[in-house]
């Protein structure tokens, strides 16, 4: 009998489904109800509930609730530090079955061939991983990256059925001011689903980016933000993610009236805070403790986000729904019991069973040696500009301190937390490196570096001492990327990310377990930041206000020119 018969007969119980679930209550994702009665599964889609079916396999759920897959609707995968097959061993059993996945991280190092290996790697994974095509790359005009993609580039790659539109156009003055290229990529999607990205933007400004055909936008941060994004149509997603964490801010605003327009993403978020706290089923479980209706926490982590970005084959346990379903201990607890992706069981024999795609993007660490010289901050006025962090997001302040100069150097100052942050080209272009300084880190000797540096993806640097500074970048080339902690020439933590210099080929398991022994290593030289490494990364994006660093110098991103030396 061909699928569609099968699923037909099956729904209507003259054959015996594939599976079917017995013994739980699913919540009606329309009413809020929980109801009595079987799912039953045929070749991987739902094919019937609220009755009784025969089935070839039962899987008794007695005492769980039964709520859709999870979606998260904006990542990367990246900045987990592991490979999408570890992503999706490490999430999937936390009822995460869909994540729409932006890989630019990828892409500004190794082009299209970035975007590529994460098109591959979806057909394999047991999540359902929808790629985005990366819209910035570079992000701006004021870095150095590894590849530039093109409009024309993004036409090639369109074709994949992982696609689902234009990813994060971080790019926003780009939009309101009508760059040619900008312009060329959203025609290019017109019509489609193009992802946004407009921190703090507001007013006519606003007005004039969603004109622009852009429908959802993840950076807000405060309640008023949100508002307005969500009065003028924007859907709004709630960002909880390693570093940013904007869940408890925007938490009073979804209701059960909003959560039709609000959804749930992690953004960034590592195999340490997965572990530690959890996923979206975190994010569940913290807004409901919180106060908000257990409806309109499921649906903004369901439903909302299937109709948000138009995956119409989900979002519902229902008949001619994907059979993506989480059976939870109680809808206040969110803890998955049992996770149902595509109609397949998700355990380890599931796992072990899927097929894998070769890495990409090995020995892309280009870097020259850096000598201890390059990290002195050279300048003849005393007023200085420094980025001011705050801690959980990644807006920074554009401080301004008065920092003498001795012998031509402008020293970092521990007993003022001015630190020294250094940014140094390592794509192998030009051999750029920037210098400036940083507040809130609390490092009070040694260095750390990273290659973890969005999105240009250089090596990022913050220390007291020149020398350390200069071992731990030059450390990251022999490594093939990743993260470095360095006292007195002597590594004390490292995690290698020789995938691009962003990803681990380790299990996520020995991931997380580095990430404990780096941050006690940040914490002996000082540091006083819950996550020191990704905090580090967006130190350099200059798509966030209010003062970064680049290769090319210290940005001021509401200008969004670089500042004179």
């Amino acid at each position: 009998m061909a699928e569609l018969e099968r699923r037909i007969a099956q729904g209507r119980g003259d054959m015996p489904a594939d599976m079917v679930l017995r013994g739980g209550r699913m919540l009606d994702l329309v009413t809020g109800d929980l109801l009595d009665g079987d799912v039953a599964i045929c070749d991987g889609v739902i094919v019937g509930t609220l009755d009784a079916y025969d089935a070839t396999e039962v899987i008794d759920v007695t005492g769980l609730t039964l709520v859709p897959g999870f979606i998260d609707t904006h990542l990367h995968i990246e900045s987990s530090l592991v490979t999408p097959f570890e992503f999706d061993r490490c999430v999937t059993p936390r009822g995460v079955t869909t994540a729409i996945c932006d890989p630019h991280e990828i892409a500004n190092v190794i082009g299209a061939d970035g975007i590529r290996y994460f098109q591959r790697a979806s057909e394999h994974t047991l999540m359902d991983i929808r790629v985005q095509l990366s819209s910035c790359v570079p992000s701006t005009h004021m870095e150095t990256a590894g590849s530039e993609l093109l409009a024309s580039d993004l036409q090639a790659l369109m074709a994949h059925p992982s696609g689902i539109g234009l990813a994060e156009f971080m790019n926003y003055p780009g939009v309101i001011h009508r760059d040619p290229q900008a312009m060329e990529k959203l025609r290019l999607f017109e019509g489609g689903h193009i992802d946004g990205h407009c921190p703090l933007l507001s007013g006519r400004d606003l007005n004039a980016y969603i004109a622009a055909g852009i429908r959802t936008e993840h950076e807000a941060t405060s309640a008023a933000e949100a508002l307005e994004k969500l009065r003028k149509g924007m859907r709004v997603l709630i960002r909880e993610g390693s570093v940013s964490k904007d869940m408890h801010a925007l938490q009073p605003l979804l209701t059960e009236r909003t959560a039709p327009y609000m959804c749930l993403c992690t953004d960034d978020r590592n195999p340490l805070d997965i572990d530690e706290h959890g996923h979206l089923d975190y994010m569940i479980r913290t807004m409901i403790a919180l106060g908000t209706p257990p409806l309109a926490a499921y649906r903004a982590a369901t439903l909302s986000a299937a109709e948000a970005f138009g995956l119409k084959d989900r979002g519902m346990i229902a008949p001619g729904k994907r059979a993506d379903i989480v059976a939870i201990d109680s809808l206040g607890g969110c803890h998955a019991q049992l996770v149902i992706a595509g109609g397949r069981r998700v355990d380890d024999a599931a796992f072990a069973a899927r097929s894998t795609v070769a890495p990409v993007g090995r020995r892309s660490v280009k870097a020259s040696a850096l000598s201890p010289a390059q990290f002195r901050a050279t300048g003849n006025r005393e007023a200085t500009d420094v980025i001011g962090i705050r801690e959980g997001q990644i807006l920074t302040d554009h401080l301004h301190e008065t920092i003498a100069i001795a012998d031509g150097d402008k020293r970092p100052d521990p007993a003022r937390d001015l630190v020294r942050i250094a940014v140094a080209e390592r794509h192998g272009r030009n051999g750029n490196v920037a210098t400036g300084f940083v507040k809130g880190f609390g490092l009070t000797s040694g260095a750390i570096a990273s290659t973890v540096c969005h999105d240009h993806h250089n090596i990022a640097c913050v220390g007291i001492d020149y020398d350390d500074m200069a071992f731990a970048a030059n450390r990251l080339s022999q490594i093939e990327g990743g993260f470095v902690v360095v006292k007195d020439g002597t590594v004390l933590a490292e995690l290698p990310l020789p995938i691009a210099g962003l990803m681990s080929l380790a299990p996520f398991e020995e991931v997380r377990d580095r990430l404990v022994d780096l941050r006690a290593a940040a914490r002996g030289l000082g540091v006083t930041l819950e996550e020191p490494f990704l905090q580090l990364a967006f130190l350099a994006l200059p798509v966030i206000p209010t003062l970064k660093i680049t290769d090319r110098g210290m940005v001021d991103v509401m200008k969004f020119e670089i500042i004179p030396g």
